[in-house]
Formats: C-alpha cells, sequence, structure tokens
C-alpha cells in the first residue's frame, strides 16, 4: 500500500493552525471593538445626570429629569415626563451646566 502523507506531519498541523488564525483575527476584527463600545455605552449611561439633553434609541430627544438605579424620567415636552430604561438612552446631545466651583453670593451689607 502507498501512503503519501507519511512523512509529512505539518500537513495536519496547518488546518488546526489555520482554525486559530480564523478565531484570532474574528476576536480583534469583531468582538474586542463591540466590547469596546459597549464599555462605553455603560459609561455614558451611569454617568447621566439631571439637565443632560439626550436621545433614545427610538430617537426621542428629551431631558433628564429625574435618575432611578435602573432607569431615568425624561421631560420631552414641557410638563411631559415619561421614564426609560438606562439602556434606552443611546447618547448625550448636551451635559447640563455644573458649576466648576461653589459660588458665593455677595450681599451689599456692610462687613464689621
Amino acid at each position: 500500500m502507498f501512503y503519501a502523507a507519511e512523512g509529512s506531519g505539518a500537513g495536519s498541523f496547518t488546518p488546526i493552525l489555520m482554525i486559530a488564525l480564523l478565531f484570532g483575527v474574528m476576536y480583534f476584527m469583531m468582538i474586542r471593538p463591540q466590547q469596546k463600545r459597549r464599555r462605553e455605552a455603560e459609561a455614558m449611561q451611569s454617568g447621566l445626570s439631571i439637565g443632560d439633553e439626550v436621545v433614545t434609541i427610538g430617537g426621542l430627544y428629551g431631558v433628564v429629569s429625574g435618575i432611578e438605579d435602573d432607569s431615568v424620567l425624561l421631560e420631552v415636552a414641557p410638563g411631559v415626563q415619561t421614564r426609560y430604561a438606562r439602556p434606552a438612552i443611546a447618547r448625550v446631545v448636551t451635559k447640563a451646566e455644573r458649576p466648576t466651583e461653589p459660588v458665593a453670593e455677595e450681599t451689599d451689607a456692610v462687613k464689621e
């Protein structure tokens, strides 16, 4: 009998190497960027504060008027508030103005 691949051990290693290479490429091209986007979205959603103007995944613009553990209360029109899950917030359009340092009110009273 004649076995053509009898002395060639490298021939059986090549398909395993190609599969490993394929999984490596899939990890760096698909899985890793998706994990990065998910971490950025979670950071954005956990950093929401009252007064931020946001857009939901459905395209609805609103201003954050209340925050709970897993939901956000949005004011979509004057006097109209709706509740959304935090993951439904797609992006922050404008952050609320926050004072960088406490503002001391000056009075006209004469200091003694």
